[in-house]
């Protein structure tokens, strides 16, 4: 037992030892930590002069999903009749994937061609981020790039190999750190959609314009199969509508043919009567497909979702940029503490040889 005790302070000792010689090690080293700290400071300030300021773009809306127990009589109803209007097109966009919807790689391409009014032209977001970036620059002593545009609304289908990249590398750029969509609290349903520019209006737009975009997309998706039951609806009452019209003449001009018919002579009738039956059997139909036309609408209404906007951004946006004070502590301490690293792993390196 003493024995281990004994070992115990001995290995204290060579520790307390070790971290005394170190320390004396890097106090007889100071003037050049506190030069690389002084260097450190400079890059730090350097930077802070160089470094544009970033603005951040906060849209928070609300998402009230359609559909509900209220149409589950009415698709009842109409499903009895061969028509199916209930059932939603768009359950694979609720909680979570929502939120990734609006970081996928189509919503934000497709949002990047959508037009804006920057400087007095109407450009897209994509030639807006282009010209943030300064790329037309370099862009200009590559013939394969010079010519390059994205025009507002193009046909994403008909984009060269170079369109493509150029759209994947700004893609990638906001997906790292310039776009972000979550819940700020998991206990309430307000999503927030933040993005990051250098160019306060391009945050701005970028934000608001996605926003619209998956908003389009996710209302179109989950209301889709209504609408489809909808306008079948709307073309039989159409069609069926022109047959009555047509059975209705019909009837009229059989019973000019046969007015003052000799009483004994009914097969001359029989056209006449063909049309009424054909006019009543019309009729029937016509006034069911009226029912189930009102139905479909009624659940097209309650498919729909309704996305509510509740803050979009307003200039002037959330500015952020890096204090001529930090950035000089920042450098220094940087600086220092990768010295005081160098040093240590010097003098073990040293210890050992």
């Amino acid at each position: 037992m003493e024995e281990k005790n004994s070992n115990d302070d001995i290995s204290l000792k060579e520790l307390f030892k070790k971290v005394k010689n170190t320390y004396s090690y890097l106090v007889s080293n100071w003037k050049v930590i506190i030069v690389a700290g002084i260097i450190g400071s400079i890059i730090g300030l350097t930077y802070s002069f160089s470094k544009k300021p970033t603005y951040t773009a906060t849209l928070s809306f609300a998402l009230e999903s359609g559909g509900g127990g209220g149409i589950v009589g009415a698709a009842s109803l109409a499903s009895s009749f061969g028509f199916d209007l209930g059932g939603s097109g768009g359950g694979i966009f609720e909680g979570a994937n929502l939120t990734e919807l609006f970081k996928s790689r189509n919503m934000v391409e497709q949002t990047l061609l959508m037009p804006v009014n920057f400087e007095g032209k109407n450009i897209s977001l994509a030639e807006m981020y282009i010209q943030n970036n300064d790329w037309r620059t370099s862009w200009n002593k590559k013939p394969n790039f010079k010519s390059i545009s994205f025009v507002p609304k193009s046909d994403r289908k008909g984009f060269t190999r170079a369109q493509d990249s150029i759209l994947g590398v700004i893609y990638g750029n906001l997906s790292k750190g310039s776009l972000s969509v979550g819940q700020r609290d998991k206990k309430i349903d307000i999503i927030s959609i933040d993005v990051v520019s250098e160019n306060e209006l391009f945050a701005k737009y970028f934000a608001e314009a996605l926003a619209k975009k998956v908003s389009d997309f996710y209302i179109d998706t989950k209301s889709k199969k209504a609408r489809e039951n909808m306008d079948i609806l709307v073309k039989q009452m159409d069609s069926v509508r022109l047959q009555l019209n047509s059975a209705i003449n019909g009837v009229a001009v059989a019973t000019d043919n046969t007015f003052g018919l000799n009483p004994a002579l009914n097969i001359r009738r029989a056209p006449s009567v063909r049309k009424q039956v054909d006019v009543q059997t019309n009729t029937g139909i016509l006034t069911e497909l009226i029912k189930q036309t009102e139905l479909a609408k009624v659940t097209l209404r309650k498919e729909t979702p309704l996305i509510q906007i509740i803050d979009s951004p307003i200039l002037p946006l959330k500015k952020e940029k890096l204090g001529k004070l930090k950035a000089i502590i920042i450098g220094g301490f940087l600086a220092g503490s990768l010295v005081i690293f160098f040093l240590i792993i010097k003098k073990i390196i040293s210890n050992l040889l």
